[in-house]
């Protein structure tokens, strides 16, 4: 906790100074939150949904690079989406719960976290630039109690290229926030997590904006950042004891 100082003057000061992997910086008493809203695909989980998706059709270095590239903010992420999707046409459906199966884990703590932040009265909210076919189950397994995601067209067993609804994108990440900050009231105090370029507006409207092992322009846009370790990280970070998570 600081006064006096603007923030991004003190967290440069830390960057280049001291380089802490893990910190949080506020300018008031930190405290739990009462909304946690996080980006899935390598903050939840340990891998990027599309990526594995498009290694069952045998292009996953040709879309792991959009990916990365549109992670990164050098490329617009609808159109990023929509071209990657379309690499996907006609690939069985299937796929989508083998590579559940077979390929998509947990991030370490992200359980822990979400369950104990839970217990501590805190709503929990998945948001996602992926797909409901694989963010519905890995809400189920963390806890979650909303998601908000894209949902890959399927038509015959086989994935169509496309996709059924509208985009969830930066915009709709940031929204969705507001839209659960609005229904909380007045003195709320909101948490959000991710890596990536399509997380900043997310991250800027948190008053708690974690950067988990991000690129570096979501890192830049944070007021707190994990560099190494886990999401138990986070939970340090805003004061929880060790001796009050929720194991298990």
């Amino acid at each position: 906790m600081v006064e006096g100082v603007a923030l991004e003057d003190l967290r440069g000061a830390i960057d280049t100074h001291v380089g802490v992997s893990d910190a949080l910086i506020a300018d008031h008493k930190i405290r739990i939150p009462k909304l946690f809203i996080s980006d899935m695909d390598s903050t939840m989980i340990s891998a990027e949904c599309i990526d594995e998706l498009a290694d069952f059709a045998g292009i996953k270095d040709r879309v792991a690079d959009i990916t990365e590239r549109a992670m990164r903010g050098e490329l617009d992420f609808a159109q990023a989406l929509t071209e990657r999707v379309g690499l996907l046409k006609d690939l069985p459906a299937q796929a989508i719960a083998d590579c559940l199966d077979q390929r998509i884990a947990p991030m370490k703590g992200a359980k822990v976290l979400v369950e104990t932040l839970k217990a501590k009265g805190c709503r929990t909210v998945l948001v996602t630039g992926g797909f409901h076919q694989f963010a519905d189950p890995v809400a189920e397994q963390l806890g979650f109690e909303r998601v908000v995601a894209n949902r890959l067209a399927v038509a015959d067993g086989r994935l169509t290229g496309g996709l059924d609804g509208p985009i969830c994108d930066s915009g709709t990440k940031k929204a969705t926030l507001i839209e659960e900050m609005a229904a909380l009231g007045e003195g709320a105090v909101a948490l959000a997590t991710g890596d990536g370029a399509n997380d900043i507006p997310m991250i800027e409207a948190a008053a708690y904006g974690v950067a988990f092992e991000a690129k570096p322009k979501a890192r830049a846009a944070a007021n707190g950042w994990v560099d190494r370790g886990d999401l138990t990280a986070v939970l340090r970070l805003l004061g929880v004891a060790e001796s009050d998570w929720v194991l298990g």
